[in-house]
């Protein structure tokens, strides 16, 4: 933006994070009451004619030039789409209770909400968060209400899936499966 303003920084953050082209910022910046100032022609131009591709990469990926190197070391090629991940917002992944429905019904059912199937657990569902920190209201679907989806993520869900509902007791060093015929609280 060739500017350091909190309103340049502000338009260019509207264009970077959430993607706005300068038609849909120039709408939000009519003047009216509580709005911005509408744009400049200096603006208009910084915001339609600049992009990220070709910047360095501290620039394109956001983050610190001292820090290029170490993330260099780690990540190579990919340090500018490893920096831009981490820093977007987390996906939301619900976890079906198979035992009230299926995955299939309930991704139909919350299709709306943008669910995809997890790429690892087969009872997951998962949903990309933007970046205008809107999450969905989940605890307001009727999947929620009635058990068949809950809030859990996919690491939480494979390790439950690989342990196959095995528990330790308090000294043992190996995995048994918990008595049938006692609940977990109840054993010492």
């Amino acid at each position: 933006m060739d500017d350091d303003t909190p309103r340049a920084r502000v338009l260019g953050m509207l264009k970077v994070e959430r993607a706005m082209d300068a038609d849909a910022i120039a709408a939000l910046c009519d003047g009216s009451r509580f709005a911005p100032e509408p744009l400049s022609e200096a603006e208009r131009a910084a915001l339609t004619s600049r992009s990220l591709t070709g910047a360095p990469a501290p620039i394109a990926g956001d983050y610190p030039e001292w820090l290029d190197g170490y993330l260099a070391q780690v990540f190579g090629d990919d340090r500018v789409a490893e920096a831009t991940a981490m820093a977007s917002r987390a996906p939301l992944d619900l976890r079906v209770n198979t035992l009230k429905a299926k995955r299939e019904k309930v991704l139909a059912s919350t299709a709306h909400l943008g669910t995809q199937p997890m790429p690892w657990s087969p009872i997951g569902l998962r949903i990309g968060l933007g970046a205008d920190a809107r999450n969905p209201g989940i605890h307001a679907e009727e999947d929620f209400i009635k058990g068949a989806i809950e809030v859990q993520d996919e690491g939480s869900q494979l390790a439950a899936l690989l342990s196959a509902g095995q528990t330790r007791r308090a000294g043992d060093r190996s995995l048994r499966p918990a008595p049938a015929s006692r609940p977990w609280h109840w054993r010492r």
